[in-house]
């Protein structure tokens, strides 16, 4: 049916508004119906019943309606000045007297600024207010007593004046007051639709969501309750509606949400079997809390997603986690390394990274994919020292059934198609056998693989990223890696700096990892800067990587809260010498070692950088021991 129906209370009203919806063009929009005052309020709550959006209806009928609490909006047909001067013009007509005495029966909404007119078009007026049906009546016989010539009102009136012989006069709606209601109404009942959508849409989102949610009111009643909380719970939604939470769930406390607007995240409860997360969550509205929203989920079933999705991501998606802002450091060696990756994660070319264990070059080579235009592919990355020979070979390239003993049957996809549309990260490649190189070679050359076993190739659209701790040119010479491989590497080549060559970084890093673990592991621990110093004269052989670790040991073990150079040196065991002073002498008391310093800056004419390189340390850490001894360096020409 319509979903906007028009009430008149009398017939001349109904073929007015069936004439004015006819040349809108709006009868498939709108149901009319006849009926006044009690009638009328009967119809709207069963037109409410069935789904009507807007209901159009005019004066007393249309007070009574809305004064009853029918949940459905009404727009009344307005009694306007224009109305109201041709009912005073029809009353002179009708009595045949210039300033007749006009008894006006009308509920407040008819009779706006009626006073006014009356004075202007020389009417005697006289107004009976009607509050509800009943007085009517009674206001009749109050007219009858007086000299009034006419009475004017709504149909009931008319009716009840004319059996008392009164002359009477019905008041009537203009056309466009009539029109002007019906297109509001039609505006009314296009926000309603929409309105409607929405809730219909959110319903489903609740109805299917796999959450358990809970709404209440300001009183804390319930209002809504899913499926999925009537699973949760062991409830029926049914019997759970309209009752307070905080006597059907006692677990759940809603007062400081309703009250003071306080949320409540991430609460974990033992119901019967199962474990679940709570969130409650104030409904708030113009600053106004109208309720909560009350959120939970079976902490197992999240358990068992989150597995899910973390072997999906890891296993299959191969995503890369790192980007260059995780990249710590601020010296300029550092900075100026990742300048230049970044330049090269705009160029689609392959990448060779150089540098010693620990100095983060899978770190550099996410970042680089991060910020490549391949950035929304995979990104695979396989050490090439942590397997096998004989299984790198069927891991890069895959296999078909078949193809060896236990292979599966259905074949497997090596990594290089895995990695179609992303990046390869081949670590530690001077691992590879000479073998695979000459297979790599050939993806590199060609763009395809070949599968162990099978006779086709497959063109796979990859950018490849290797990286190495050794001189691969040392390898070469030593017959142990491919020339021609080695060039077609070496495209874009970046040498990550060691730890000990960064300057002031192994300061920042040591305070970044202790904030770090100080908040992993509950403790607060404070490095004193002679305890930093001492950290920054270490060569740190394993570079960042030993550095963290050694942060990470020291807050797990340290019972001191203050870290000065001999509280680290109490539970550093196992410091290694730097190679550049044990390769001169075994002593290392403090003037064996300011000799040694002595004897550098003399065999390099006083050039510091020149004596830190032949000490075997770094120039910061040169200039602070020559503080130390107090050696004054006089520069020879």
């Amino acid at each position: 049916m319509s979903k906007i129906a028009f009430i008149a209370p009398d017939k001349q009203l109904f073929l007015q508004g069936k004439k004015i919806i006819h040349e809108l063009g709006l009868d498939h929009k709108f149901d009319l119906y006849l009926a006044r005052l009690k009638r009328g309020i009967g119809l709207a709550e069963k037109l409410q019943n069935e789904d009507v959006d807007v209901i159009v209806c005019r004066g007393g009928t249309a007070q009574l309606i809305i004064e009853s609490n029918v949940r459905v909006p009404v727009v009344e047909i307005p009694i306007t000045g224009q109305d109201l001067a041709q009912v005073f013009y029809e009353s002179k007509k009708i009595t045949g007297l210039p300033h007749p005495k006009v008894a006006i029966l009308a509920y407040r909404n008819m009779v706006n600024d009626i006073e006014v007119l009356s004075n202007i078009l020389a009417i005697e007026l006289a107004i009976y207010p009607l509050k509800t049906i009943d007085d009517i009546p009674s206001k009749i016989a109050e007219v009858a007593v007086t000299d009034a010539s006419i009475v004017v009102g709504g149909i009931k009136t008319i009716l009840l004046a004319r059996k008392k012989g009164l002359k009477t006069h019905l008041i009537r709606s203009g056309d466009f007051s009539i029109r002007t209601a019906l297109l509001e109404a039609q505006k009314i009942a296009l926000g309603r639709k929409i309105e409607k959508e929405r809730a219909q849409e959110f319903k489903a989102l609740v109805d299917y969501s796999l959450e358990g949610i809970i709404s209440i009111n300001q009183e804390s009643v319930i209002k809504v309750f899913n499926p999925t909380a009537e699973r949760l719970l062991n409830r029926n939604a049914k019997e759970m509606l309209g009752q307070k939470i905080d006597s059907v769930l006692t677990f759940i406390n809603v007062e400081a949400c309703l009250q003071a607007g306080q949320q409540s995240i991430g609460q974990v409860l033992h119901l019967g079997t199962i474990w679940i997360t709570l969130n409650i969550t104030p409904i708030i509205v113009d600053q106004l809390i109208l309720g909560a929203i009350i959120a939970f989920q079976d902490v197992t079933r999240i358990q068992e997603m989150e597995a899910r999705i973390r072997n999906e991501v890891t296993a299959k998606k191969f995503a890369a986690k790192y980007h260059f802002t995780d990249i710590l450091g601020v010296s300029p060696q550092i900075i100026e390394t990742k300048r230049i990756a970044q330049e090269m994660s705009l160029i689609d070319a392959t990448v060779l990274i150089s540098g010693e264990s620990g100095t983060g070059k899978e770190l550099f080579a996410q970042s680089i994919h991060n910020k490549s235009r391949r950035k929304n592919g995979p990104f695979v990355a396989i050490n090439c020292a942590a397997l096998p020979q004989n299984l790198l070979e069927s891991e890069l390239f895959g296999y078909v059934e078949g193809a060896f003993t236990g292979a599966t049957k259905k074949g497997k996809p090596g990594l290089f198609e895995m990695a179609h549309g992303g990046t390869i990260f081949l670590d530690e490649i001077s691992e590879m056998d000479k073998y695979g190189q000459s297979r790599l070679l050939r993806v590199l050359q060609e763009k395809q693989v070949m599968r162990l076993g099978d006779d086709k190739y497959i063109p796979v659209d990859m950018r490849i990223i290797a990286a190495t701790n050794k001189n691969l040119m040392g390898l070469i010479k030593e017959g142990h890696f491919r020339q021609d491989l080695f060039y077609r590497l070496k495209v874009l080549t970046m040498n990550l700096p060691p730890l000990r060559n960064r300057n002031n970084d192994i300061q920042h890093l040591a305070h970044h990892f202790l904030e770090y673990y100080n908040q992993q592991h509950l403790k607060q621990l404070e490095i004193t800067p002679t305890g930093y110093d001492y950290l920054a004269e270490y060569f740190w052989p394993g570079n960042v990587r030993e550095l963290k670790f050694f942060i990470e040991r020291l807050v797990v073990i340290a019972n001191e809260k203050v870290i000065t150079e001999r509280v680290i040196q109490k539970y550093w065991h196992d410091r290694e010498s730097e190679p550049g002073l044990t390769n001169i002498t075994t002593d290392t008391s403090p003037s064996s070692e300011e000799d040694q310093i002595i004897s550098a800056l003399a065999q390099c004419s006083s050039n510091i950088t020149h004596a830190a390189k032949s000490l075997g340390m770094d120039r910061s850490t040169l200039y602070r021991k020559l503080k130390t001894y107090k050696i004054e360096v006089k520069k020879t020409y």
